[in-house]
């Protein structure tokens, strides 16, 4: 068992995304499908021109892109799925990390830690490290599960992830992922992975309105699935 697969979300991401695809360890992975949400820049045509497969998502939502690549996937599924940001932020090279653990046996997934790793100078903003904070005291609280980032580089079983029923079409989903995981008891680690400045802005921390409404709906899953 070990045929893996990464889904890379994007949006206008033309220029980190070449960077990011040449340095995927193509050794440990077998396609990778990049999912254009809605670009207006070339992020499609780079992708194909640097060996990705694209699908396409008009709705703009990170989970919305995810959910797009996992039913393109569903065809032929791999056996592990790796999540990675396409804005150059976290460093691909880094992917046999993550899914060490799983071949091993030692986990059903992975997340990648960015607290628990090297960061840039202002890779993460002080918004992103509070929320963090704040959501994993939240699921350790909630769920006793205890993590340090909810960092949206991470690997995870396909049956493990096709089990949870993913839903979230936003801002939720690396949490969604968590809680849903916790709550059915899945075998998890962390590991530590690097994390740099991203080329270009931000969709979400990049802007007030962004961080706002992530925080808002990572507050409100947990409070959510919490009392469910």
């Amino acid at each position: 068992m070990g045929l893996v697969d990464v889904v890379i979300p994007a949006l206008n991401e033309e220029q980190a995304l070449p960077r990011v695809l040449q340095e995927i360890p193509r050794p440990s992975v077998r396609r990778v499908i990049v999912a254009d949400n809605g670009s207006t820049d070339r992020t499609a045509e780079v992708a194909r021109q640097n060996g990705a497969e694209v699908v396409h998502e008009s709705e703009r939502g990170y989970g919305a892109a995810c959910l797009k690549a996992l039913a393109h996937l569903a065809a032929d599924p791999p056996d592990i799925v790796v999540f990675l940001d396409g804005d150059y932020s976290d460093h691909p090279s880094e992917l046999p990390s993550l899914i060490d653990p799983i071949l091993a046996g030692d986990a059903d997934m992975v997340i990648g830690s960015r607290a628990r790793g090297r960061r840039e100078r202002g890779a993460l903003s002080p918004q992103q490290q509070v929320g963090n904070a704040i959501a994993c005291r939240a699921l350790r609280l909630l769920y006793g599960v205890r993590y340090t980032d909810l960092g949206p580089f991470r690997a995870i079983r396909w049956q493990t992830l096709q089990a949870l029923g993913m839903q979230d079409r936003n801002y939720g989903w690396t949490v969604e992922m968590q809680i849903k995981a916790a709550r059915r008891g899945v075998a998890y680690r962390e590991v530590p992975v690097s994390y740099r400045q991203r080329i270009g802005v931000s969709k979400v921390s990049g802007t007030v309105r962004g961080s706002v409404s992530a925080g808002a709906k990572i507050l409100w899953l947990l409070g959510r699935y919490a009392w469910s």
